[in-house]
């Protein structure tokens, strides 16, 4: 088959996203499978290949037809938002956030008229977005919003677990409201398809509870038996795969043994403590994630979009310490994804 066209948008400049983008394409076996095109700026690039002390070389081009995947070379859409000097590293900015925002929908656009089969986004600041004018929670919604996307969900991936969320960015108050049947019906679905996409054929769907203990049959809440059991025996009636609910406090253990290929979770930290604690691994001595597996998709989308699974990491910016780790696993997802949809 041949190679897929993917755009993959730089995140704030002040971050980490250059860095691991530049990185990331400097692994040879990444253009077997994709023709990369940054969507950023010339001089965060630059920037970042030198301080990574990279012999990569940066091709500017003015459509991303022309990209050719070449490995030794970055081939780079400039949207000249961040000039030299006009940036600082750690540090949150209207600038930034204006230039974050601006990668982000030039690669929606490219993928809504079929000129790239996927979108690879490197990490936002919320602050720095919304110091620019844009009071967007994350990635997510910006593309639900410019896809005009009614429903989707967060899936998070490691190399051992799969999850994917009722509710994300909403506050844990307001998440308990939207454990309805019709949402997660919707999520069970989504899950479905999402997985499908990744390679999976038939994949087994675990449910978590909402309530502690699944609400011990009526004892802690009622969402149990009146949202999330009428949702999975729904989804079971349309040939889905799917079980539960199942306790919160096991139910990702017996997806890492094997029993579910993926959890809904009911919200955000339900679904993404586990995933983190199975892909992330901090060095406490030298300050380091030594590892950073893990990757973010948007599901329901009308075009293919994964991401890395951590944020702008402002502490470590600048430096050349990023693990890109995560990059490349969201770009090989991306691919495989895009692939599926061909």
């Amino acid at each position: 088959m041949s190679r897929v066209r993917i755009a993959i948008t730089m995140g704030d400049p002040a971050g980490v996203g250059a860095e691991i983008i530049v990185k990331a394409l400097n692994y040879k076996e990444v253009y077997q499978n994709c023709i990369p095109v940054v969507i950023g700026d010339y001089a965060v690039l630059e920037d970042a290949v030198k301080f990574c002390n990279l012999k990569i070389k940066l091709r500017k081009i003015l459509d991303v037809a022309e990209a050719k995947g070449e490995y030794g070379y970055i081939d780079y859409i400039n949207i000249d938002k961040v000039h030299s000097g006009e940036w600082e590293y750690k540090k949150n900015s209207a600038i930034c956030g204006e230039a974050s925002f601006q990668y982000v929908i030039y690669g929606i656009k490219q993928a809504l008229a079929r000129k790239v089969q996927a979108v690879v986004t490197a990490p936002i600041n919320k602050k720095s977005l919304h110091m620019a004018g844009y009071p967007y929670s994350g990635h997510t919604e910006i593309f639900a919003e410019y896809t005009k996307t009614k429903d989707f969900a967060m899936l998070l991936a490691s190399k051992s677990l799969h999850v994917i969320h009722v509710s994300a960015h909403v506050s844990l108050r307001e998440a308990c409201d939207h454990v309805k049947k019709e949402r997660i019906l919707k999520v069970i679905q989504l899950a479905d398809k999402g997985m499908k996409e990744l390679g999976y054929k038939t994949p087994k769907i675990g449910v978590a509870g909402l309530n502690p203990h699944c609400s011990e049959n009526g004892l802690f809440g009622k969402e149990e038996e009146e949202e999330i059991i009428p949702a999975i025996k729904e989804a079971e009636a349309m040939g889905i795969c799917v079980k539960g609910p199942e306790p919160p406090d096991t139910v990702f253990v017996k997806c890492q043994a094997g029993q579910y290929d993926i959890i809904v979770a009911m919200y955000h930290d339900q679904g993404h403590i586990p995933l983190k604690l199975s892909g992330f691994k901090y060095n406490l001595q030298e300050d380091k994630y030594e590892s950073l597996s893990g990757i973010n998709c948007t599901i329901g989308l009308p075009i293919v979009r994964t991401s890395v699974d951590h944020g702008t990491a402002f502490g470590k910016a600048g430096e050349g310490r990023a693990n890109e780790e995560s990059m490349l696993d969201a770009i090989y997802a991306g691919i495989q994804m895009a692939k599926y949809r061909m």
